[in-house]
């Protein structure tokens, strides 16, 4: 007989469901346990850690299976989610007691690293965006839309090219996108190398109510489609309410200033280039917030500065005033430490998920905003009326809350004691049973005991045999004849009822099973109340965040004397008066920092900046550019004083990084975000370059700098700061109007440098490149050596630089547009002997055989 294993009934249905959920681990639920079998069970052993068993193992194939209680599935659901799996939970949606036959099961939510609701990975301070893309070949354009399932947020928006798409999935951190047949290749490879998105197949639906109703702002037909798609896949796997998704709110990049992922990057906006975390970032240095929902409002600040005037000066001047009200300030601090995560509660409420601990949560917010709002009217000079006009307090849901969840509600529904005594009276009822009933049956103990002489005489229960009167059998002939009724016989005990203990149970059990049944109808009840106020909650919410926004701001900026900026809509003219690098300082000290002023009068396009390694340049390029960020989302700025334009993009190269997982070298990278200035970059916008063209032979790379530099002064006209050690480009000054030469000082003493950290006018002497190698503790003979070569270099340089002058004279005389030549033309025995030296290893050679190869390759030339 073959003992190959034959599908059961339950297998039969494990495989139906898994049938439809191929791409994810279906955790199937039997008894207390989500069970696993075949490739999830292998699969899950490994990631989870968890046993793998098998069923049938006595069979010639027997199932490989592997389970987890479904207590703590939470957990195991967490790791799976966070390393980009989907999870599929497959619950019974019949009583087994009242089923004959196999009990029918449903997946009831398909759970993906977009749709997290709950998890211990998911940050309270961050947003989990799912995104969705639909792309119109004819027009060449994207639909793009995003959600955030726990806060119900949800935007879309029209983008016009490739970049675009990875700018915005970049900003939004997405680790999942729903898509069709539509996206290009390309696309989907750049996502994929760059963000390492998981992809979820949706087709498109007809529009539905929902839709239709989310939709009601929306009135682009791309748009319709893209959020068409995404809600589709929601009602897929989600196979519940989604009553508390926002209306979609459509919005065009356009209207922020631009920062690609490439600028975003370089600047260390919110991830340190170094450690990946929010420490040592702007975001860091920023976060004085005292909500989660003010937390995740400022980062989606940071990310989208405004470019309108109006609506940069509201924000200003909410800071303010709250700088002048310092002690309301303080005041207000504390109510919002009192605030919990309504944009996420509401998302419980609306999904079903919610508890009793979360009610009293959402109470305890509430009954802040009457406070909020008596504070902010103590100091509202006008500025604060739109906000004041959302700062309800929602009183009916504080109420109802406040009659119906006891104070010390558990977590789970399940474990009863959840609402208050008073709310109904039935309830009451049931409970004023269950208390007297206990207590009946301490009495009737402490009876039974005086009665019967039996001291060690108790009353138990459990929910096989249900209440009964225990007694040891070396009592048994001290009770009564005819006084019980036997039950049950243990090995050193015997256990009995009488007639009034059956009834007293029954009535017990009766009441304990229907307040239980009760009291959870009862909290579905006051939940599905509180649900008509979501819309309200939200719009709270966002009131709230906004205020906690703006109260860090002004905390940051009085703890670090910032400044309010004058903002200059198309103004050519930005002065920053003794600014600094606010994250740079917050690590140092005020003290120890050096500030630098930034001063480009109308007609100073470009600041061409030379100076020494090590000595700040990369900085002041980074403090304008995380300046401009500041004051362009209401922020004061760390100066003395400051005028700026208002910029419409910035574009940043700062800093060497090679891009292996594109497989693209520093050049490469260097090159193509240069590109990207180059070609989308406007008057009104600011580019910062930092020691463009270093990457190549110094030929090329002095010849793409200059021709760059040249580019952005003839054709983009947008304020540059172009760092450079390629001091020949000084000479650039004669020619374009627009330049102008700073350098950050040094002095130099008995042969060392010390470096001042300062920004001057003019060009830089030297690099001081030797001084910097010593700091770095290199060989001293090695040292000894470069000083000598490069004095010989120095010593032949003159001359080669008087010819280029010459030639460029000549060449401007007749009227020639010949590149600047900045070096003599070479002998071919002069290149060998060129050509030698680079390719020799200093490291490697003695002094004796360096002072040889000297001798050398002087005889040669």
């Amino acid at each position: 007989m073959s003992k190959k294993t034959k599908l059961t009934p339950m297998m039969e249905q494990y495989l139906g469901i898994k049938e439809q959920y191929p791409d994810a681990f279906l955790f199937y639920r039997l008894g207390d346990f989500y069970e696993m079998f075949y490739e999830d069970a292998i699969n899950a052993s490994q990631i989870l850690e968890i046993t793998l068993t098998s069923r049938n193992r006595n069979a010639e194939d027997p199932v490989p299976m592997a389970g987890i209680p479904y207590h703590s599935a939470q957990g195991y659901i967490d790791i799976l989610i966070e390393q980009g799996y989907k999870v599929a939970i497959c619950e019974q949606v019949e009583d087994p007691k009242t089923t004959k036959g196999m009990v029918k099961r449903e997946v009831v939510r398909l759970i993906t690293p977009g749709t997290v609701m709950e998890s211990k990975g998911l940050d309270s301070k961050d947003n989990n965006y799912l995104t969705a893309i639909v792309f119109d070949a004819p027009t060449r354009l994207f639909g793009f839309a995003y959600v955030d399932l726990s806060t119900g947020e949800l935007k879309v928006s029209t983008l016009e090219d490739e970049d675009s798409v990875l700018n915005e999935c970049s900003s939004l951190q997405t680790k999942e996108m729903v898509l069709g047949s539509d996206l290009p290749e390309s696309l989907q490879k750049k996502l994929t190398d760059r963000l390492n998105i998981l992809f979820s197949e949706q087709k498109d639906s007809e529009e539905n109510t929902e839709t239709n109703f989310l939709a009601e702002h929306v009135k682009d037909g791309l748009q319709k489609t893209v959020l068409g798609r995404l809600l589709a896949y929601l009602s897929v796997t989600q196979k519940r309410s989604l009553g508390h998704l926002q209306k979609a709110e459509s919005y065009e990049p356009a209207h922020f200033l631009k920062l690609d992922h490439y600028s975003k990057f370089n600047l260390e906006l919110s991830q340190s280039i170094r450690s990946g975390k929010k420490q040592g970032t702007l975001l860091w240095l920023l976060d004085e917030t005292k909500t989660a929902m003010g937390g995740r409002l400022l980062k989606n600040w940071l990310d989208r500065p405004l470019i309108q005037l109006s609506q940069i000066k509201e924000r200003q001047t909410i800071v303010d005033s709250l700088m002048r009200a310092y002690f309301e300030r303080l005041d207000l601090q504390e109510c919002l430490k009192n605030v919990y995560d309504l944009e996420r509660l509401a998302g419980r409420i609306a999904f079903g998920t919610v508890n009793g601990r979360d009610l009293l949560q959402l109470k305890q917010s509430l009954q802040q905003v009457p406070r909020i709002r008596q504070l902010i009217e103590g100091i509202n000079q006008g500025e604060w009326q739109k906000l004041l006009l959302d700062l309800d307090p929602v009183n009916d849901v504080v109420d109802l809350i406040d009659s119906a969840i006891d104070e010390e509600a558990p977590v789970t529904i399940t474990e009863g004691n959840v609402i208050k005594e008073g709310f109904d009276p039935q309830l009451d009822e049931y409970h004023d049973a269950m208390r007297n009933g206990k207590r009946w049956l301490a009495e009737m103990e402490r009876q039974e005991r005086e009665e019967t002489g039996i001291k060690k005489l108790k009353i138990g229960f459990n929910r096989v045999f249900g209440y009964y009167i225990e007694v040891t059998k070396s009592y048994l002939d001290q009770i009564p004849e005819n006084r019980y009724e036997r039950k049950q016989t243990l090995a050193n005990a015997e256990r009995f009822v009488t007639p009034a203990l059956k009834e007293k149970e029954r009535l017990i059990l009766e009441a304990e099973e229907k307040s239980q049944e009760l009291e959870y109808l009862l909290f579905q009840q006051v939940r599905d109340e509180i649900k008509q106020a979501i819309v309200r909650l939200q719009k709270l919410a966002k009131a709230l965040s906004a205020i906690d926004v703006l109260q860090s701001f002004a905390a940051v900026s009085e703890k670090y004397q910032y400044v309010r900026p004058e903002m200059i809509p198309q103004g050519k003219e930005l002065v920053l008066i003794e600014g600094r690098h606010p994250v740079v300082e917050k690590v140092l000290g005020h003290q120890q920092y050096v500030p630098n002023s930034v001063t480009m009068k109308k007609d100073t396009t470009i600041l061409l900046i030379t100076g020494p390694n090590m000595s700040g340049k990369s900085t002041y390029m980074r403090q304008l550019a995380l300046t401009v960020i500041m004051a362009q989302i209401g922020c004061f700025v760390p100066a003395q004083s400051a005028k700026m334009p208002i910029f419409d993009q910035i574009f940043t190269r700062i800093g060497a990084s090679d891009d292996l997982i594109s497989g693209q070298s520093t050049f490469m990278v260097e090159m193509m975000e240069a590109n990207e200035a180059l070609r989308h970059a406007t008057p009104q916008s600011l580019i910062l370059f930092d020691e463009i063209g270093r990457g190549t032979a110094t030929y090329d790379g002095m010849a793409l700098a200059e021709a760059i530099i040249e580019f952005i002064h003839r054709n983009v006209k947008a304020k540059t700061l172009f760092s450079t050690h390629y001091h020949e480009l000084t000479q650039l000054e004669e020619t374009l109007e627009g330049l102008r030469n700073i350098h950050v000082g040094a002095v130099e003493k008995d042969g060392e440098v010390v470096f001042l950290h300062k920004m001057m006018e003019g060009p830089a002497d030297k690099s001081y490149g030797i001084h910097v190698a010593k700091l770095a503790g290199l060989p001293v003979e090695l040292l000894e050596r470069a000083s000598t070569i490069l004095a010989a270099l120095e010593a032949a340089e003159p001359a080669a630089l008087s010819k280029n002058k010459a030639e460029k004279e000549a060449q401007d005389k007749e009227g020639t547009e010949g590149q600047l030549s900045l070096f003599s033309e070479v002998s071919t025995e002069e290149l060998s002997v060129i050509d030698s030296l680079k390719k020799v290893n200093l490291l490697e050679m003695t002094p004796l055989e360096a002072l040889n190869l000297l001798h050398s390759l002087q005889k040669r030339i």
